[in-house]
Parts: structure tokens; sequence; C-alpha cells
């Protein structure tokens, strides 16, 4: 109620042109490796083990593998910290936040009959948080070359000069939206400032380069999975499991980008400084379905392999927007513009398809000593779609998305040995870059390790674990796309509880 309050209060603004970016697309295409302490003490290497709650997300045959009723929740506290390089200057944030990581359960009913060769039907329920979007990001430093000016020409050029002056700021199109700020806070001005059919415009940013910039990224919210399991047994040789996944995602997203120069004046006014401000919120469900078996060849060694399929999500975007800059004229007097809208823009419910998974797993289990296991997963990110696929905005978007991301491959390893009734545990995890580039997202490297004590039929489940990523992602999608050298550093510590029935 207290969101409708706030909408009806500053106003609501319909745009039929979208605002998404590539980058949007990978944020719900990617995966985190989230779950029960048992499973990231192991790098999520379960794909032809089982006998674990997530498990379930990876193989659904794994639950097959129970023998007893289990249920169990987990917590999670993770930080992460973000170490910038911009042209040479170093800057650092980090976040920090606890959530609660997985809940479920599932349900083991045997057939005892002899003459059945099916032994057992199990049913499960879980969630998981499978994605953290809490994440702070600060770069600055000196440009030499390039200013924001670059975006709001890119957006403004083409578009008439009686449309960014004529139509009110909530019935334009996204792209107009640009180049109102650009031109209402003169970052830029019309070559042709009497002709309303005006299409070109220039910079009103002094050249010479050398532009101090900031850009501060806030970020929060969530993405999580509610499954719904079922699976069965044949002669405790192979297991066969399916999953009906529900998704659920709200991401929020507040950006702020600063730029002053000291370069000499030009003739008339020019922008000495500015603050653009930008907040993006996403919230939407979805739906994906998983199938997956596991054989025992021997009675240590498996195998599995598992389909997890696209995911269809129904999506909603909310951003608002605001420029404020600092300019001079010719005999230095400042003059101080706040482009404010107070309008927030509610955009059309569209489609995003993320690509489908393949699972492919092995795993040698030592008695009741321990094990060692190996999952390899290979996605194609050019399926990742926006749909419908006829909108022509959507149309380059999803062409975009073909030419700058690729398929990638993720290998699991993991491990755990037994000393009576306390477990040892570790793994590594490596993922590659989903982009074509290799750099705008780069590849991922994990570590991890843990342990865990069983009191009958309470278990105990602690695990740590470190990653480390680089990426380089523009600061805008358009016009202006330089940004930072980001090194990202994600230690989580995560906790079990678990009881069987």
């Amino acid at each position: 109620m207290k969101k409708i309050f706030f909408l009806f209060t500053i106003g609501l603004s319909f745009s039929a042109l979208h605002s998404q970016e590539v980058s949007d697309a990978v944020r719900y295409a990617q995966d985190n490796l989230t779950g029960t302490a048992r499973y990231r003490a192991m790098s999520g290497a379960f794909g032809a083990v089982g006998g674990d709650l997530s498990a379930l997300a990876v193989n659904p045959a794994g639950s097959a593998v129970f023998n007893n009723n289990q249920i169990g929740v987990t917590f999670s506290n993770q930080t992460k910290k973000n170490n910038s390089n911009y042209f040479g200057t170093e800057t650092s944030d980090k976040d920090n936040s606890f959530i609660l990581n997985q809940a479920g359960g599932v349900f083991v009913f045997h057939d005892h009959n002899p003459k059945n060769n099916w032994k057992k039907i199990v049913i499960g329920a879980t969630y998981e948080n499978t994605n953290n979007f809490n994440n702070n990001v600060f770069s600055a430093g000196t440009n030499p070359r390039n200013s924001i000016d670059q975006y709001f020409l890119t957006y403004a050029n083409g578009i008439p000069l009686n449309v960014i002056t004529g139509v009110p700021y909530r019935d334009m199109y996204y792209d107009e939206q640009q180049a109102y700020f650009g031109y209402k806070g003169y970052v830029i001005n019309p070559v042709n400032p009497n002709d309303g059919n005006n299409t070109q415009y220039v910079s009103a940013v002094p050249g010479g380069g050398n532009y101090y910039q900031e850009n501060e990224i806030y970020t929060s919210g969530y993405n999580s999975k509610l499954s719904f399991n079922i699976a069965t047994s044949f002669q405790d040789i192979l297991y066969l499991g399916a999953n009906l996944n529900v998704h659920i995602t709200d991401f929020r997203r507040s950006s702020s980008f600063y730029e002053d120069n000291i370069n000499p004046l030009e003739a008339g006014e020019t922008i000495s400084s500015l603050r653009f401000n930008n907040d993006l919120y996403t919230y939407g469900n979805g739906f994906s379905f998983q199938l997956g078996a596991i054989v025992k060849v021997t009675d240590g060694l498996r195998f599995g392999a598992a389909y997890e399929s696209n995911t269809w999500y129904d999506l909603y975007d909310e951003v608002a927007q605001s420029l404020s800059t600092t300019r001079q004229a010719a005999g230095g007097q400042e003059i101080y513009e706040n482009i404010n809208p107070n309008l927030i823009n509610v955009y059309d419910r569209y489609t995003l398809q993320t690509p489908g998974k393949f699972t492919f797993s092995g795993a040698y289990v030592f008695g009741k000593s321990g094990l060692i296991s190996v999952d390899y997963s290979i996605k194609d990110y050019t399926n990742t779609k926006y749909k419908p696929t006829s909108d022509p905005g959507f149309r380059g978007l999803n062409n975009d998305m073909s030419n700058q991301l690729t398929s990638n491959g993720e290998l699991r390893i993991g491990g755990e040995f037994k000393i009576q009734r306390l477990s040892l545990r570790g793994g590594y995890r490596f993922e590659g870059s989903p982009y074509k580039d290799g750099t705008t997202i780069g590849d991922l490297n994990s570590y991890s390790g843990g342990l865990g004590y069983s009191f009958g039929a309470t278990k105990l489940d602690l695990a740590y674990s470190y990653s480390e990523r680089k990426s380089n992602q523009g600061f805008f999608a358009t016009g202006f796309t330089d940004g930072a050298n980001i090194t990202s550093k994600l230690n989580n510590v995560t906790l079990s509880l678990l009881f069987e029935l």
C-alpha cells in the first residue's frame, strides 16, 4: 500500500520504449552457488551424489537417494568487497548481508513389496535464495578522453528539438527522455536552436579531456526459487527425478554518476560539473522445470545427467532519473540547474527467457569413508531473449546479446572424508565468462571447505567459500561506455541444521 501511495503522490509515467540492457538479462541468467552448508563446502558437486536438499537443484533425481525423511534450514552471511581501478585510481567498497539461504524437506515412501522393482517414491519441496543482489561498487578517477556528454548526444541526435521541448516528459519514449535531460541540463545544445525540426546537437562540455568522474552503484534484492520435486528409484540402481520451479525476483539498483572538469571555458556557457542519478526497480516471477537421472554402475561408481529448461520470467521495470548541473558563463558566473521530473516510468510487462543448462556428473563413494565428485555444466547464453521478439526495441537488444554473449562451462569438484561422526569437506569451482570478450564479466574461481557433525537424527554443517571474479562493465551502455576494472571478492559462511524424521 505504501508503494501505491508513493507512486500516486509523485505521478506515473508509462513509456512504450524499453530501458533494458544486455547486462540486465545476464543478471538473471547467471546462477550463484547457494544452498546447504554441505553442498557449498563441496562447491556444489552433487549431480551424481544426491542425498542433499540442495543436490535437488542440480539433479532432481538426487532426492531418490534419501532413505529417510529430512527437513532442514540454512543461513548464510555474505561479505562482498569490490576493488575498482579507473584509469589508475584505486578505490574499494563492500557490503555485508545475512540471509535465509535455503529451507526445505523431502519425504520418502518405501515400497516393501519384493516383487516391485520400483523401491520408493520421494516428494520434496525446497526454497533457495539463488542470488543475493546486495552489493556496493564505488569507482573514481580522471578520464583522459571522454565525458558523459557522449551519452546524451548519442540519444539526442536524430530527435527533433520540438519533441524535446514540446512533448511532456511523462509522454516521451526512453531515448527522448535522455535527450530531455541533456538539453534541460545544458549539457548539449541544438545546432539550430531556432529550428524546431533540428535533429543535431553539440556538447556544452569543454574539450580537452581529464574529466574527474565518480560512479556509485548500490544494489539490493534477491532471486529465489521454490522447487517441487518428485523422484523414484529402480532396484536402487537407477534414480529418476523431476522438478517444477517457481522463480521470484526483486531487484533494486541506484546509481549516481558525477563529473567535473577545470578545462578552459569556451565561448558561451559550458558545463563544469554534473551529477546524473538513475534508480531501477525490477520485479516479477518465472517458471522452469528440470529432469534428471543417476545410475549406479557399481556400489561405488555413479554417473548422473540433468537438464534444466529455460526460465521464462514475466518482469516489470520502474525507472526514475534526475540530473543536476553547474555551468559557467563566459564571465565566470555559475548557473545551477536541477532537472527532476519527480516521475517514475512504469514500463509494460515483458518476458525474459534465460538459457537452459545441461549437467553431467560422476562420483565415487568409498563406502562410509567418503566420496569424490565432479560436475560439468554447459549453458548457452546466446539463447537469452527478451520477448516479444517482434518488438523493434527487443529485436536490436536480442541481436546484441547474440553478438556479445557465448556458451560457457562450469566445473565443480568436491570431496568428503568421514571420521566416525565428523565429516571434512572441500571443493573447487570454475565458471567461464558468459561474454565472448571474456572481460565484461570474467571467469570465476572459487574455493570452499567445511565440516559437519552427525548427532544421529540431527546434523549440523558449517561451510566457508571464497570466490573471485573480474569485470569491466561500462558505466552506461550507450554513448559513454567507459568503465572501471572491478575485482569482486566474495566470502561466505553458511550454517545448516538438518533433521531426519
